[in-house]
């Protein structure tokens, strides 16, 4: 399996499921939950073959990790959305898929508490896959423990030991758990005719950002221990002023074509970054190749 656990954009965008392929992937840098345990498409890209916008093929990285040597362009290739290079093959490295799942929630935390919950399950010794916070009427924060049966249930004891502060930790059905997880990867709970826009920020800022995003009418839900921000909110200003606050940015996924004009991608960088950028992007693509205009 790919440990990253990848979603599929093609439902965000009101289209059917399994269309993306694995190159929109890389390109995109696309990890669902369990990123927060396993990390991102760039920690399991070994190696890939690409052409720059000189027109050049070039090839980095390799097939096994030992054979890595010299600049770790595949680092770069993932999650540049295809800015720098068109990649024509890449190896990733896959891990066995688990043979037992279980998903425990509890319920009725504020987002403040769930995010303390989360930290407190991930600083603990359970191994925890995926950890995110759903709001409502009934909140529900979410954890997810794998591996073999033995293992899965000694863990899944002590992370109900370690969480007692914060209430009594349930175990549901494989098949709730597996539809919870999966309306995770595709923000099923979040209106999709809203603009989507995607918030990373420091887990330790807790709750007070969505909190913030409150009172603007937004809807959101939390992954990765609280680090993932999804929000539906038609006030581009305010969302990135809440992340800012928060030391993080906010990405415009998704979005009518009046605000995409107006409204760029990518959160505002520092004059320094930003300078960084673009010259990595002049130097593999001189001429714009690449350019769309959409960053």
């Amino acid at each position: 399996m790919l440990a990253f656990d990848p979603f599929d954009h093609g439902p965000l965008f009101g289209r059917p499921a399994g269309q993306s392929t694995i190159g929109g992937v890389v390109a995109a840098g696309v990890a669902g939950s369990q990123r927060l345990a396993f990390g991102g498409v760039r920690d399991h890209l070994l190696g890939c073959r690409a052409v720059s916008g000189r027109g050049e093929l070039f090839v980095s990285g390799a097939r096994v990790v030992k054979n890595v040597t010299g600049f770790d362009i595949p680092k770069l290739l993932a999650g540049s959305w295809g800015r720098l290079a068109a990649i024509t093959e890449l190896t990733l490295k896959v891990l066995p898929a688990p043979r037992v799942t279980a998903t425990l929630v509890l319920t009725g935390l504020d987002p403040n508490t769930g995010v303390a919950a989360m930290t407190a399950a991930m600083a603990s010794q359970a191994e925890v896959a995926a950890a995110a916070h759903l709001p409502g009427t009934a909140a529900i924060t979410a954890f997810r423990v794998q591996g073999f049966q033995a293992s899965v249930t000694a863990r899944c004891a002590l992370l109900t030991q370690c969480l007692t502060s914060f209430g009594q930790l349930e175990l549901v059905a494989a098949k709730e758990g597996e539809a919870m997880w999966g309306a995770l990867r595709t923000l099923a709970p979040l209106p999709s005719d809203r603009p989507l826009w995607k918030i990373s920020i420091p887990p330790a800022a807790g709750g007070a950002p969505v909190r913030q995003l409150e009172k603007i009418g937004a809807q959101w839900l939390l992954d990765w221990a609280g680090g993932l921000v999804w929000v539906a909110s038609d006030e581009p200003a305010l969302v990135r002023l809440a992340a800012a606050e928060a030391g993080g940015h906010a990405m415009l996924v998704r979005a009518p074509s009046a605000m995409r004009d107006v409204v760029p991608a990518f959160h505002p960088q520092a004059m320094g970054v930003a300078a960084i950028e673009q010259r990595v992007l002049r130097n593999f693509d001189p001429h714009g190749v690449f350019e769309t205009g959409r960053f």
